[in-house]
């Protein structure tokens, strides 16, 4: 039930929200300014989640997405989705964020501790790996497949379907499932 009023909550916002953008797109400037101020909103809640660590970066990560969904408006399918697209440009910005401070914190990585380099082993990750493999075995192909194809290995979801020969339904559909499937069987672990 409170998965269904969820649904139904997100269809109403992507709505009305899909609503003040076309009106937007037809010249009512009033109807463009609601739809971006709400906008702004949901991006905030969207980045606030992802950005728990750079609460700084927020405002400015939730700028730069406005400023590029006003830019990419030409690009918007009205017969998509609305929040489909947002997110995926909102996920751009995130991304260049997350590499210009990953080459930023590279660049400013004290060299002073060039032993360290030849006193530690790699054992955790290999650890892990082997953990991870050890989880994965243990799924069926249509959960296993597009996990490792796309999680894994940084597959899109068409290069996976295309790859393990599934459609790009159910490599989405698999990858959820075997993700709810692995934290099931982690849980029941620890």
């Amino acid at each position: 039930m409170q998965r269904i009023n969820r649904e139904v909550g997100f269809r109403a916002r992507e709505d009305r929200l899909k609503d003040l953008l076309v009106r937007g797109l037809a010249g009512d400037n009033a109807a463009y300014q609601v739809f971006l101020t709400e906008l702004s909103a949901h991006l905030r809640a969207f980045l606030r989640r992802r950005l728990v660590r750079l609460p700084d970066e927020i405002e400015d990560l939730v700028q730069e997405s406005l400023l590029a969904v006003h830019n990419q408006l030409h690009t918007y399918d009205a017969a998509q989705p609305l929040s489909a697209w947002v997110q995926a440009i909102a996920r751009y910005k995130l991304i260049d964020l997350l590499r210009r401070r990953a080459a930023h914190d590279l660049l400013n990585d004290p060299l002073d501790e060039e032993m360290e380099l030849f006193t530690t082993a790699d054992s955790e990750a290999a650890e892990a790996r082997r953990d991870l493999n050890k989880l994965l075995a243990d799924l069926p192909d249509q959960f296993r497949l597009p996990i490792v194809h796309t999680k894994l290995e940084g597959l899109s979801v068409k290069e996976a379907a295309d790859l393990s020969g599934m459609s790009e339904s159910a490599i989405k559909v698999g990858v959820h499932r075997g993700l709810k499937a692995l934290a099931a069987k982690i849980r029941g672990v620890l």
